[in-house]
């Protein structure tokens, strides 16, 4: 059966916009994004809501660059990593537009963005829609280890999770950055029960991904300019490239991470990386999506890499599963119509 589905129909982005807090302000990338909260409280009074608030000022963001509102998007597809996404549905409920949650751990952004172009690919009447996902580093730790307060130790394979958002809006129309194919991920046993090493975890998947993208479509590397995952980290990239050398000799040298991206290691404490679903997508937004507009990069896979576990199987000894969603970007600057 073949995974990758080509788009017919044009999905392209209009609008992306990325919000952060004090340490992605710190990072690289910091100047790229949108609005950064060096309390990273958002004005809220827990850490959960300031999520929300995060999400909600990333899609505001991303409807005044378009200068649409609220009421012109048809779909509303987001995720974030609290239960049962209660940081979506708080931040973009005022909204008021129809909405469709995803629940997909780190893969969350991607897996938002095919769901999205798949819908509007295939309903003529759905012109505009919105993705958006969310981290906080603080209710993070709250819901999947211990509350910060607490102080905690991370191993050195631990990754630190983003206080970040993304948000895009697409379009039913040709555009300057298109998403041209995706290819849903297979869930990957990541061979391992350690939760401070979900980067190692999910590099199988990633590979699998990547691996069976370039078996079943036959593109070849050299036209790609990146391979992007979302949060592998050091541990995890490590792992990829180990697999790519032995089964895609030179694919290995178009790959990058977000989760290596988002923050200066020789400045900030991140250890192996960064990590949350916030994480790829404001490194599309800030950084990738600038790129292509611009014309400098032409092509890149995009994939959001999630460690599919809880605190409860985490305890209970069970192996971390992975998945690995794939769209394909394309620039259209400088191409012929």
């Amino acid at each position: 059966m073949k995974r990758i589905t080509k788009l017919e129909t044009p999905i392209s982005f209009i609008s992306s916009a990325a919000v952060g807090g004090y340490e992605e302000k710190r990072g690289p990338l910091g100047n790229k994004f949108d609005f950064c909260d060096p309390s990273d409280k958002f004005g809220q009074k827990t850490w959960e809501i300031a999520e929300g608030e995060m999400g909600r000022v990333a899609l505001n963001t991303a409807l005044t660059k378009a200068k649409l509102s609220h009421e012109d998007i048809g779909l509303l597809v987001a995720g974030d990593l609290q239960n049962q996404c209660v940081a979506s549905s708080t931040g973009l409920h005022s909204f008021g537009i129809p909405f469709v949650g995803v629940y997909g751990a780190c893969s969350t952004c991607t897996e938002s963005l095919m769901t999205l172009s798949a819908f509007m690919s295939t309903s003529a009447d759905l012109t505009l829609g919105a993705a958006v996902t969310t981290s906080h580093n603080a209710a993070a730790e709250r819901q999947f280890r211990t509350p910060i307060e607490y102080g905690g130790q991370r191993a050195k394979t631990a990754q630190w999770t983003s206080t970040a958002a993304g948000a895009f809006i697409l379009g039913r129309t040709h555009g300057a950055v298109e998403i041209c194919e995706y290819m849903p991920g297979r869930i990957i046993d990541g061979a391992t029960a350690d939760g401070s090493n979900m980067g190692g975890a999910m590099a199988f998947a990633a590979a699998d991904t990547i691996i069976n993208y370039f078996n079943e479509s036959g593109e070849s590397a050299s036209n790609i300019d990146y391979i992007v995952t979302g949060d592998l980290g050091k541990v995890g990239s490590d792992v990829l490239k180990e697999i790519l050398i032995k089964e895609l000799p030179g694919v290995e040298r178009l790959h990058t991470d977000c989760g290596l991206l988002l923050y200066d290691f020789s400045e900030q404490d991140a250890h192996s990386g960064a990590s949350g679903c916030g994480t790829s997508a404001s490194v599309l937004a800030s950084h990738f999506i600038p790129l292509l507009n611009e014309g400098k990069i032409k092509n890149i896979l995009f994939m959001s890499t999630g460690a599919l576990m809880s605190p409860s199987s985490l305890l209970q000894g069970e192996n971390i599963f992975g998945t690995a969603p794939l769209i394909r970007l394309k620039s259209t600057i400088g191409e012929k119509e």
